[in-house]
């Protein structure tokens, strides 16, 4: 498949494409026509902070599955129009979190001792040695503002210096802050407290601004360091309260438009310490985003979840393995569901039975999902489908119960039109062998398999070979029959698996039998 990389990554990433049988193309001045003509037979698109991911762009990528955003932020990227759209959207969060802690580190100790000032004063000739007097460390407090991956590295690294920690993140559980060694505050608490404010917040609307020139005054003497994302902080008024003694001094790597401009007020304050957006630029760091993101798109492109989606449920590395064999079930139980119900969706129930019920299911539930829309022809699949029902105002029930009758594991899908309800149960056998194990009140252990009939008939001689009878004379071979029926002389059901397509003539003389209560035909993708 095709793979279209619009910004630099480390060659290690290129490899492992290239391994997996991938065509990767690159393109690092791409943008405008050119960007979205390149775009256009891309199955892939791998992307830094210097390209933006427009729904222009999306729209365009008619054969897109997946964006990898080789770092953590993705505020270049049109996530809502990629869910619109079902294009994966998958990040490398774990990659640079060493060297954005670490950076985050020497900035903390280049501005609370002046480091930077004091070499470009020796460079230029001067022994300034009386005009700096460092802060130290120790004994101070570290105020963290997003006490994510980042965020937690930073805090176990300056711990040990004898640093109290509090932290503001309304996100995170207490007891993980406490493992740390942070308290968690409210944001006004924590710049009040806080000798060294450090930020570790994405950019969000919610996070945009969010440090101004009120929060700069409750900081009042203390240090403000940014190697998070530009934006959250109002780059001017932190040059005026730096500038005129409110703040000890600040060292940012990141700004809110990058390249930073040459009349920026913060390049004139000699007590600001600025890099050029260096967090993630260590060799290891580099190797890693790369390697991380060409990973999640070979397994995207493989149809195999992935572990970093932004817009789409995934599984853990650990239990990949367990659940894989289900979220292909779940579709497949989905769309015979959904096929067997006449009228519109209103309510889709997806229940998990036995072993099942102690996994993370949110990836199987929203491969049912994809499996019960997929044939009512819209652009359906794991990653839009929750949103198509959330769009459409179907309701969506998860339930899990360890009780199971008759086998280690059962996955139900039920779905209902509001007086009509259709349930189609499966399981696996022998590891990862599919096995529908009913339908409805009927028993049956059917192989679901590409092209299918499901009828329902009185239970009387005779019906059996009415059906296939007329299936030979409409020149369709029964692969596979799958009989229950409720009781002796009672209804049954049978499942019949068919070699070719099923005409409708052939339907419209089953249906002429006064026996024949109703034929199904489906199709499944497996």
């Amino acid at each position: 498949m095709q793979v279209l990389v619009t910004d630099p990554i480390a060659d290690a990433g290129l490899d492992v494409l290239r391994e997996a049988g991938h065509e990767v193309r690159t393109g690092y001045d791409l943008e405008g026509d050119a960007l979205l003509e390149a775009a256009a037979d891309a199955n892939a698109l791998i992307v830094r902070s210097g390209t933006e991911v427009t729904r222009e762009v999306l729209e365009a990528g008619d054969e897109l599955v997946i964006v990898g955003r080789a770092g953590i932020g993705v505020d270049n990227i049109d996530i809502e129009a990629a869910t619109d759209r079902g294009v994966i959207v998958a990040n490398a969060p774990e990659g640079n979190v060493r060297a954005a802690a670490e950076h985050t580190v020497a900035m903390t100790f280049a501005a609370a001792r002046s480091i930077p000032q004091a070499h470009g004063r020796l460079k230029a000739g001067e022994w300034a040695k009386g005009d700096f007097l460092g802060t130290e460390l120790n004994g101070r407090t570290l105020g963290v503002v997003g006490l994510g991956r980042v965020g937690q590295e930073v805090a176990k690294k300056l711990d040990p210096l004898g640093m109290d920690i509090v932290a503001f993140d309304p996100y995170i559980a207490e007891e993980r802050a406490d493992r740390l060694g942070a308290t968690l505050v409210d944001l006004e608490t924590c710049l009040e407290t806080a000798d060294v404010l450090t930020i570790h917040t994405p950019l969000t609307p919610e996070t945009e601004g969010l440090i101004g020139e009120s929060e700069l005054e409750s900081l009042a003497g203390g240090y403000l360091i940014n190697v998070g994302r530009g934006g959250i902080v109002d780059e001017a008024a932190l040059a005026a309260a730096v500038d005129d003694g409110t703040l000890a001094g600040a060292a940012l790597d990141v700004f809110a438009e990058e390249p930073l401009s040459a009349d920026s007020p913060l390049l004139d304050v000699e007590d600001i310490v600025l890099t050029p957006h260096l967090g993630a630029s260590t060799e290891a760091a580099q190797t890693n985003v790369a390697t991380s993101t060409a990973e999640q798109v070979v397994a995207a492109l493989a149809n195999e979840p992935v572990a970093n989606a932004l817009n789409a449920p995934s599984i853990d590395e650990a239990a990949f393995g367990r659940l894989a064999p289900y979220v292909e079930l779940a579709e497949t139980a989905g769309t015979v569901a959904s096929q067997l119900l006449d009228g519109r969706i209103e309510r889709v129930e997806v229940t998990y039975e036995g072993e099942l019920a102690d996994e993370d299911v949110e990836f199987v539930t929203a491969s049912a999902l994809e499996g019960v829309f997929s044939p009512l022809e819209w652009q359906v699949n794991a990653v839009n489908a929750p949103q198509i029902a959330d769009d459409r105002g179907v309701e969506v029930v998860e339930s899990k119960t360890h009780q199971t009758e008759d086998f280690q594991s059962l996955l139900s899908v039920t779905v209902s039109n509001g007086t009509t309800d259709r349930t189609v149960d499966g399981t696996l056998f022998a590891g990862d062998d599919q096995r529908i194990v009913r339908i409805d009140d009927y028993r049956v252990d059917a192989i679901p398999h590409g092209k299918m009939v499901v009828t329902r008939n009185a239970d009387e001689p005779g019906v059996i070979g009415l059906i296939g009878s007329v299936m030979g004379d409409h020149d369709v071979n029964i692969a596979g029959m799958f009989n229950a029926r409720e009781a002796i002389g009672g209804e049954a059901l049978t499942v019949y698996n068919v070699d070719s397509e099923v005409p409708n003539a052939a339907r419209t003389d089953l249906e002429a039998d006064d026996r024949i209560i109703d034929v199904r035909y489906l199709t499944l993708s497996t």
